[in-house]
């Protein structure tokens, strides 16, 4: 099916990340040697976002991430993925300190009623770190498991 141009109203960094989202895992099984797994959304209410990170030198090296969710949901993720590895990685501290708004302005925005559907990338990374940290007894990560979504 085709949109058309004058249906699309979300910016055209958002239809190119939705269209071809980067470092999305789009296969049934899951990956496989990710030092940690994080998750955010039940099937419940109709999304849901996983994610696995591999970690080196206390940089995000690799991730991956798989949902069903909506435009937004894909576009944010493929876009928070994208930030985390450029340049091989960020501080992981770093990564933490990434906000659902940098990834929307990024995008050149979102529709407001959209807003909340970008938080699911960053709740799931949140909740890897915390994976992380909690398999690697690493108490300097200031993160915390993030709570399920309430509908």
């Amino acid at each position: 099916m085709q949109i058309e141009e004058q249906n699309w109203f979300y910016s055209p960094t958002v239809k190119e990340h939705f269209f071809k989202p980067k470092h999305a895992w789009v296969k049934d099984k899951s990956p496989t040697g990710y030092d940690a797994y994080g998750f955010y959304g039940s099937m419940k209410c109709g999304d849901k976002m996983e994610m696995w990170i591999k970690v080196k030198k206390d940089k995000i090296v690799d991730l991956k991430w798989k949902t069903f969710g909506c435009a937004s949901a894909i576009a944010s993720t493929s876009m928070l993925a994208t930030k985390i590895k450029k340049k091989s990685g960020m501080d992981i501290k770093k990564d933490l300190q990434i906000t659902p708004m940098d990834i929307i302005k990024r995008l050149g925005g979102l529709p407001s009623i959209k807003i909340h559907c970008s938080v699911m990338g960053d709740k799931a990374l949140q909740s890897a770190i915390y994976d992380y940290k909690v398999k690697n007894k690493r108490e300097d990560l200031k993160v915390e498991k993030p709570e399920e979504e309430k509908h």
